[in-house]
């Protein structure tokens, strides 16, 4: 075990104590065992261990990380990682007042942390886990050890838990949304007739990282197609691209898409991209602290459905922050399966939404637009907000 330089481990704790006590309360977990990559960053103040950034497995099992916060008692907190972290604590020591850098699997990290949980009084703790994060060998290690424990559910506490973002996280998100809105409109400046979408991404994946992102994913479609899959499709003179990509800012989310044309659009297209502009902007109009979080999204489902493009295209939209869907949960199943818990209560300050009206049309394609909106006490900070309208392929 290494101990963390003396210090106010109180003052050293990089989220909101007070809040997080309360949410445990709330939800009758006693001690939180966190080991998701997004939670475990969070509750270490940004931390994320470089040689599992990309990749989980290792040898016959995985990194398993694991901050223990026991409530109301800062001072018994722990982490559990692996044994190469140690080199971190000795550089930027972790906030916890107990490091246990020993682990090489999910098995050993379980049962470190079972170990300390021992050590500090609370084996038969109502315990707060991330079931979606614990492996079966894992979760297993954790009840065979602490047979008198209570293993509870602690997913929806930690996503009320990063719900609000700190002025910090908001700058993460924007730089976020602004790199990512600079790399797409440079490769739409740069492809041209011929490019594949093969092409087209990797020159995404390049523009994104050289900008200092790690770029996540990208979803893009080209002509009449509504398949956003890479392949050796090409683009042709008067077709339109839509371009959908995720990337992360210090693990941050940016998530937007943004709409181009190889020539210049004609005016059925300027139509079609100003008919989703308008659901966008009723949904914008709607949103600022305070605001039943509903209401946005039904002021811009009203005007969806009197347009005449509704036949064919959908509105959405979705909390984000460190993960692409987090609290507020505004819509039910839509598409991703989870309800809409939070549609009927206010928007907070320091939210941050992804606002996303996508068409299907028959013949000119797939054409979107989303948006990453960051609620404010007098209304909305749209980021990353430029190229909004039909960006011109081929000009560099």
């Amino acid at each position: 075990m290494n101990v963390s330089p003396a210090r106010s481990q109180a003052a050293g704790a990089p989220f909101d104590r007070d809040k997080l006590d309360r949410l445990m309360d709330e939800a009758g977990i006693d001690v939180l065992l966190a080991t998701s990559k997004h939670n475990v960053q969070y509750l270490l103040g940004g931390y994320r261990y470089i040689f599992f950034h990309a990749m989980d497995a290792i040898g016959h099992s995985r990194y398993l990380p694991v901050v223990i916060y026991a409530k109301g008692n800062p001072d018994k907190a722990a982490y559990v990682g692996n044994r190469m972290e140690g080199h971190e604590q000795q550089v930027n020591p972790f906030w916890t007042p107990s490091v246990f850098a020993n682990c090489w699997g999910s098995v050993d990290a379980a049962t470190q942390a079972a170990a300390h949980l021992k050590s500090i009084g609370l084996a038969r703790a109502r315990i707060g886990l991330e079931p979606a994060f614990v492996p079966h060998d894992a979760w297993a290690a954790l009840q065979a050890a602490l047979p008198d424990a209570t293993l509870i559910d602690a997913t929806g506490m930690l996503e009320r838990l990063r719900a609000i973002k700190t002025p910090e996280e908001l700058a993460k998100l924007r730089v976020a949304s602004e790199l990512i809105t600079d790399s797409m409109l440079a490769v739409f400046a740069a492809m041209r007739e011929g490019s594949s979408k093969g092409d087209i991404v990797e020159r995404l994946r390049r523009e994104e990282t050289d900008r200092g992102l790690t770029f996540d994913y990208a979803l893009i479609t080209l002509g009449s197609s509504h398949n956003r899959a890479v392949s050796p499709q090409t683009w042709r003179r008067g077709e339109v691209m839509s371009l959908d990509s995720g990337g992360n800012y210090h693990g941050y989310i940016g998530d937007l898409c943004r709409m181009a044309v190889l020539g210049e659009p004609d005016a059925e297209l300027q139509d079609l991209l100003s008919e989703i502009d308008q659901v966008q902007q009723a949904a914008f109009a709607h949103i600022r602290a305070g605001a039943r979080g509903g209401d946005f999204i039904a002021q811009a489902e009203q005007v969806l459905k009197t347009s005449k493009v509704a036949a064919y295209t959908d509105f959405f939209a979705h909390g984000m922050g460190l993960i692409s869907h987090e609290a507020p949960f505004l819509m039910t199943n839509h598409p991703v399966a989870y309800e809409g818990v939070d549609a009927d209560k206010p928007l907070e300050a320091g939210m941050v939404v992804s606002v996303e009206t996508t068409m299907l049309h028959p013949s000119r394609g797939f054409i979107k637009l989303e948006d990453t909106i960051a609620v404010m006490a007098d209304g909305y900070e749209m980021m990353g907000a430029r190229g909004r309208g039909w960006n011109l392929g081929g000009t560099q």
